[in-house]
């Protein structure tokens, strides 16, 4: 098991070399029940590097690849799982930050630059579902997610407009929020405004719940570090918002929860040893991590058994298989 007092910089070196012994000491087992999705013979891979914040990983199943953002290089990247390459989706991408399917398998992405959320047709056309409330421009759109009545949901923290390396500088119009956009109507409702900093989220099995991150800004010592949870009414509103995990020193980001209602969630800014993705049980329980040499930014599973976890982080992207389905995962 590998603790902070036992992260070193020959063990930082690992990704380096390409062998790795078995188990990987960098995926631990906090907790016995850990073990049953942790897999011994496997290891964590680096399957990419060059991007300057990779973020808002989205599992095509239908084509076997996974496509995902670089924010600062204004690209969207696909990393090719039968070929092992990683291409260029897209350039420019207005700065696009978190992204989905929708139920339809089109990609739904949030959009720094440009403020809005947009659909990539099956033409490669662009329609844009949302870029204004109450007749203001959204702060910049984060994170995204799609409910199985088709039911949009995204944050709107703003990071896209606090400064122009993941955007374009500009004040905000609207409070930090998340939004409900309506399948049928398309209309947009506000779930939730109590929160500092709204990022990543994600549903439960069930979509009993709704899982949000709340990463507040970091150069501010008194922004919150945790994850809340809110009880899904009627599939259209939220109740409650406990908190579910104070992750500080760090921050969570992008989420997944697995078919046993476990959370998977990113971490980062904590520091070498720490660094990586949590895993949670229904109860809020860290079981068992997975540690990277760099911040967590998101992820998701995906796969041909949909057990193997992406993982995009500040300038890399990186695989583990577990022992565990992803529970939205096209």
């Amino acid at each position: 098991m590998v603790g902070n007092s036992e992260w070193t910089p020959e063990l930082s070196r690992r990704w380096d070399q390409g062998i790795v012994r078995y188990p990987d000491p960098a995926v631990e087992a906090l907790d016995p029940r850990f073990g049953a999705y942790r897999i011994g013979n496997t290891a964590i891979e680096r399957l990419f590097t060059g991007t300057r914040w990779a973020e808002g990983p989205v599992w095509f199943g239908d084509f076997r690849s996974l496509v995902f953002s670089d924010i600062p290089n204004n690209r969207m990247l696909r990393y090719c799982e039968v070929s092992d390459e990683v291409t260029l989706f897209r350039q420019p991408a207005n700065y696009s930050n978190g992204n989905t399917r929708d139920l339809q398998g089109r990609l739904i992405s949030c959009e720094h630059l440009t403020r809005r959320i947009t659909r990539t047709e099956h033409d490669g056309s662009l329609t844009v579902l949302l870029d204004r409330f109450d007749g203001k421009r959204l702060n910049a759109p984060n994170d995204v997610v799609v409910h199985s009545d088709g039911a949009i949901w995204f944050t709107d923290p703003g990071y896209g407009i606090l400064v122009g390396y993941e955007g374009e500088r500009a004040e905000a119009e609207l409070p930090r929020r998340v939004y409900r956009l309506d399948a049928v109507t398309g209309a947009a409702t506000v779930v939730a405004d109590d929160l500092v900093m709204p990022n990543g989220l994600c549903f439960s099995p069930d979509e009993s719940l709704l899982y949000i991150s709340d990463s507040g800004i970091s150069h501010d010592p008194d922004a919150p570090g945790h994850i809340r949870v809110f009880e899904v009414v009627d599939g259209r509103k939220l109740r409650g918002g406990r908190v579910f995990a104070d992750v500080t020193p760090g921050f969570a980001d992008g989420m997944r929860t697995d078919s046993d209602g476990n959370l998977w969630s990113s971490m980062g800014w904590a520091g070498p040893g720490t660094d990586g993705v949590h895993c949670r049980t229904p109860d809020g329980e860290l079981i068992g991590r997975i540690i990277l040499p760099e911040p967590c930014s998101n992820l998701c599973f995906g796969g041909v058994k949909k057990n193997r976890l992406f993982m995009t982080c500040s300038q890399s992207l990186y695989s583990l298989y577990v022992e565990a389905s992803g529970n939205q995962c096209p």
